[in-house]
């Protein structure tokens, strides 16, 4: 039996359900907005690659590896993004939250942290992980800062980690969190989503 299994995350505002080829037309326009794929420290795929990303991604699931979502903004029940657990070591219950991104309106929302405490209550809470991890490209100042907003503790740097599709070598942070730690982090994602800074939505994505 895969560990873990597919299941759906959700709460008022978003939902994570498993990926399945039938989210690709919103995933298409989802990163459209922002031209996501043009940002050359991510790997995120232009529209025309979009269905072969997800076929990639449910190999992944078949393997072992992956557990890749679409990520379902309740209001208009359109996915807006996709993230995954990762890396998934199931002899160790280490799993890696990565391979997220969003749809640029939705960015500046609570959904990030919505989607990622789902995601955590789900790792420490039901499967028992004995770490979480984050991943990220160095020059992704966005994504290191919002990993660290989460409570993330900053591992190390994976220097000359990975070839970039452009080339270009990429260092890697790596992030975690450990079970010790969750409490606390669970307390202040909980109090990010109640009270957003000025400007953002508590409710529900922009």
């Amino acid at each position: 039996m895969p560990w873990p299994d597919p299941v759906t995350l959700q709460d008022d505002h978003v939902a994570l359900v498993p990926l399945t080829p039938a989210h690709a037309a919103d995933l298409v326009a989802a990163v459209q907005d922002g031209d996501l794929w043009k940002l050359w420290y991510t790997a995120i795929p232009a529209p025309e690659k979009m269905a072969a990303e997800i076929t990639r991604r449910l190999g992944l699931q078949q393997q072992g590896s992956m557990l890749p979502f679409a990520v379902i903004d309740a209001a208009s029940g359109r996915a807006v993004g996709m993230t995954t657990y990762m890396n998934i070591d199931a002899a160790n219950r280490r799993v890696e939250i990565g391979s997220t991104w969003y749809r640029k309106s939705v960015q500046r929302s609570s959904l990030n942290s919505r989607a990622k405490l789902l995601l955590l209550e789900h790792a420490f809470e039901r499967l028992g992980c004995i770490a979480v991890e984050f991943r990220t490209h160095f020059f992704n100042r966005q994504s290191r800062q919002a990993i660290e907003r989460l409570g993330a503790r900053l591992d190390g740097i994976l220097r000359n980690h990975q070839v970039a599709g452009n080339g270009t070598l990429r260092d890697t942070c790596v992030y975690s969190i450990l079970p010790g730690e969750w409490p606390a982090v669970k307390a202040h994602l909980r109090f990010r989503i109640d009270n957003p800074p000025a400007g953002k939505m508590a409710d529900r994505p922009a």
